[in-house]
């Protein structure tokens, strides 16, 4: 097998294979059937769990001292049935309801698992552990309702009601681990707080104990670092004392006669900063509303900083305030999946949608997202069915003909080729508006920014309010969010593409509506039937719950005006007839009383996005270039800039961060 077909295989996750054995209690309890090892100890592995990890990381005494704002991190080996992580995600809500300083301090728990525990499988056994410890049973079904599905790389899951944050890296832990960013030159810096280095035992598994994690550890940890394992294993012992640790051996749990744990002592091994919350950003100003700059503003308010998002109209103003936009993947073979940032960026934004669903059924405002599902024709995509058999069924699979027609609505195409996204649906743009703008840290200020002046201490924003009265603003940092004007507001900013686009819709007879496609289609472009909800009129000319028919987008170079225009309604109606030519007859042909909204997308020579620092300044960031994916793309992007700022650790790869940079090589040639 060659080097490459080595690799690819290691993106393609294996899930584990769980066999039963009967504890000393007469439980059941899951046995590894790769490794040969109990996922927890026989004796009691709730118990096992709060003596071996949290006691021997003195975390209740840690925990209950953060300051406010500070976050403490976590980093686990090995996250099996998840039991640690729910045993201090329980410690976690205990100190914040003891400890009111708390109530804006965090927590991050990063883990690894090379071979996850499918779904059925896992409420299966936490379903037992509920029985056994009502005390966790609050836990664990949120815990599995945003469990991912089981595709290499990582996996955000906020819990956002606990100031918590759980970082699921999915594949070969040594790769996870180098993934993770840590650059001692930027301030401030991400590190590890506590190891959790719970493996199978090294007998069983000895990848988990080799010295390349080891190597790690050491780069991620800094002087006060603490570890924490069931292992007394002489392999184990020597790797941290080589490794920058004083080991010390404790009695062990139940019938293991000692355990390990560790501090680093070393500082040759890290900065050995100490935590400065004078550091953290307190007060924030985004420019920009958007949707880069709605997201953006939502993570820092749920890190404690105050936002001041502004922009020169209102929010949604620009392209981002489309009727719906389609939340759907945009497909890549399996093996590239990690580093594969649309499908790092679908499967966040749309735990984050259901999410915020929640909270607008608790304000009686309208979803955020409703789950459609979504059915890719395949035209013209760079991705076939035979390329995504590997994927998990909830992420892609492919329908038969007439399973496709059944569900899309479809009579005489033939449609054997195609994908079906499940868990695809349309964004309510409007919607999540309202909910991002109903937190207690967000303020929205209309200004026409007129100067931008970084100082040492700050930054001060001064511009033009809407009566024309000058306003002045000052904050710790900025982050600009105003798409293709953004490099006019900072010249370091690269000058994108800019791309017009316009959307089309208009209202069918219900005739036609029952004839048209019944889910959002992509082809070519996609095209969608949804109903208005209240509050859709502010933002287009639409009626709230008068069915609608969806469709576009064109798709025009280096044109930035916004005007509707008749002759791109033609472009659409004739490239969905093209895809789908039995909707000739069904569509109407007479476009007139269509309407629609041209919006000007941002594009860089590389495609990605430019998410970070600016060039030779402190508190200057920018969020921009989401091209026409802005709602799968910023909701991860804007956390990862949240973390840059914050000094924790992004949940995207120091190599993809690298290639958002908005210093990276392909920035550096203007575009001709």
């Amino acid at each position: 097998m060659s080097t490459t077909q080595t690799d690819d295989l290691l993106n393609i996750i294996t899930p584990a294979k769980i066999d039963w054995q009967t504890d000393d209690t007469g439980n059941m309890v899951p046995v590894s059937g790769e490794f040969g090892d109990v996922y927890f100890s026989h004796a009691d592995g709730l118990a096992e769990s709060r003596h071996v990890f949290l006691t021997h990381n003195q975390l209740p005494e840690r925990l209950a001292k953060l300051a406010s704002n500070q976050c403490f991190t976590i980093a686990e080996l090995g996250f099996g049935t998840g039991l640690n992580f729910l045993a201090t995600w329980q410690l976690w809500r205990q100190l914040r309801n003891t400890y009111p300083q708390l109530a804006s301090s965090r927590l991050h728990f990063i883990t690894t698992e090379i071979h996850p525990i499918p779904l059925a499988d896992l409420r299966h056994i936490l379903t037992l552990w509920g029985q056994r410890a009502p005390e966790l049973t609050e836990c664990i079904e949120p815990l599995l309702i945003a469990y991912p599905p089981l595709i290499a790389g990582c996996h955000r899951l906020n819990f956002f009601a606990d100031n918590l944050t759980l970082d699921m890296w999915f594949g070969d832990a040594t790769e996870s681990l180098t993934k993770l960013l840590s650059n001692k030159s930027t301030e401030p810096t991400p590190y590890v707080d506590a190891w959790f280095l719970d493996g199978f035992a090294p007998s069983c598994n000895s990848t988990l104990w080799a010295e390349n994690i080891f190597a790690q550890i050491q780069r991620l940890s800094r002087p006060s670092t603490t570890a924490a394992t069931y292992s007394s294993a002489g392999v184990v012992k020597r790797a941290l004392k080589t490794h920058g640790f004083e080991i010390n051996k404790v009695k062990g749990f139940g019938r293991k006669r000692e355990m390990l744990t560790a501090v680093m002592t070393d500082a040759t091994f890290s900065d050995g900063s100490e935590y400065d919350g004078d550091n953290l950003p307190t007060h924030s100003i985004v420019i920009g509303a958007g949707v880069s700059g709605l997201l953006t503003t939502w993570s820092l308010a749920n890190r404690g900083t105050q936002v001041t998002l502004l922009d020169k109209s209102a929010p949604l103003a620009g392209a981002s305030g489309n009727p719906r936009a389609l939340l759907a993947p945009k497909m890549t073979p399996i093996h590239h999946v990690d580093e594969h940032l649309h499908t790092i960026g679908y499967l966040y934004s749309s735990r984050l949608y259901r999410q915020l669903n929640d909270m607008a059924e608790q304000a009686k405002t309208p979803p955020v997202l409703e789950l459609t599902g979504a059915l890719d024709l395949l035209i013209k995509a760079n991705i076939g069915p035979e390329q995504i058999i590997d994927y998990p069924n909830e992420m892609a699979t492919t329908l038969s003909s007439g399973q496709a027609q059944e569900i899309s609505g479809l009579k005489e195409q033939d449609i054997s080729k195609n994908l079906y996204l499940s868990q695809s649906g349309l964004v309510n743009p409007q919607a999540l508006k309202q909910i991002v703008l109903m937190h207690p840290l967000i303020r929205f200020q209309q200004l026409e920014v007129d100067s931008i002046n970084e100082t040492e201490n700050q930054v001060c924003i001064a511009g033009y309010c809407q009566d024309r009265s000058e306003l002045a603003i000052t904050a710790d940092n900025v982050v600009i969010c105003a798409a293709f004007e953004s490099h006019q507001l900072d010249n370091r900013i690269f000058d994108c593409r800019k791309i017009r686009g316009q959307l089309s819709w208009f209202t069918p007879t219900p005739e036609q509506l029952a004839h048209l496609p019944k889910i959002p289609l992509k082809y070519s472009g996609y095209c969608t039937p949804f109903t208005p909800q209240m509050d859709d009129g502010q933002l287009n000319p639409i009626v709230a719950s008068q069915p609608q028919f969806l469709l576009g987008a064109s798709f025009i170079r280096n044109d930035t005006d916004t005007r509707i225009r008749l002759e791109e309604h033609q472009i659409s109606h004739d490239k969905l007839i093209s895809a789908i030519p039995e909707l000739s007859a069904i569509i109407p042909a007479d476009i007139s009383s269509w309407q629609g909204r041209a919006g000007v997308r941002t594009q860089t020579p590389d495609y990605h996005p430019i998410v970070g620092r600016l060039a030779d300044s402190n508190r200057m960031w920018v969020m921009s270039a989401m091209g026409a994916k802005g709602y799968a793309l910023a909701p991860i992007c804007a956390e990862a800039l949240t973390d840059m700022m914050m000094g924790t650790f992004a949940p995207l790869s120091a190599a993809m961060l690298a290639r958002l940079s908005p210093s990276r090589t392909r920035l550096q040639t203007p575009l001709v």
